[in-house]
């Protein structure tokens, strides 16, 4: 549980680092190129979710909403932990991953009332959405847990053959 405290809160501090500092440093909607035609810190705030999601409704009804999704999700993810965490560090690593996430951003919605997002991926007109730090910790959270459940049910396959 140490690690998994430890993973959590490095993911939100640094994602409120980063945050403090486009927060210091960019009025909303400001732009650094930073290599060109490819990537920009840009300064924005998601009212929604990914992709802006939900963005239209109500704020009462979002922040109720986003809110109570987080809290739940942080809870899920304790109880994950405390199930899986002893089958294979790597569960560990990724539920921290995902719930420092999960954490930073409902920091910023308790906060700002919205998530700031700044880093902006693009090629040519095409553009990803802008995300920050704690998304990208969901993302490779998400990614190394489906890579640890991959490996973990071909390990139990080969045991049972």
């Amino acid at each position: 549980m140490i690690r998994f405290a430890v993973i959590i809160l490095l993911v939100a501090v640094c994602d409120q680092l980063s945050k403090l500092w486009i927060l210091d440093t960019f009025a909303l909607h400001d732009s650094l190129i930073i290599i060109p035609g490819f990537f920009n810190l840009t300064f924005l705030r998601n009212t929604g979710a990914a992709f802006g999601l939900f963005s239209g409704h109500p704020v009462w009804w979002r922040q109720t909403f986003f809110i109570t999704i987080a809290l739940v999700a942080l809870v899920v993810l304790f109880v994950m932990q405390r199930k899986l965490g002893r089958q294979n560090s790597w569960y560990t690593t990724s539920l921290a991953l995902i719930a420092g996430g999960a954490l930073g951003n409902l920091i910023d919605r308790i906060i700002y009332g919205s998530v700031v997002d700044f880093l902006e991926f693009y090629i040519g007109k095409y553009h990803w959405p802008a995300f920050n730090v704690a998304d990208s910790a969901i993302t490779v959270g998400v990614g190394v847990f489906l890579l640890t459940q991959f490996t973990e049910d071909a390990r139990a396959k080969k045991a049972n053959n």
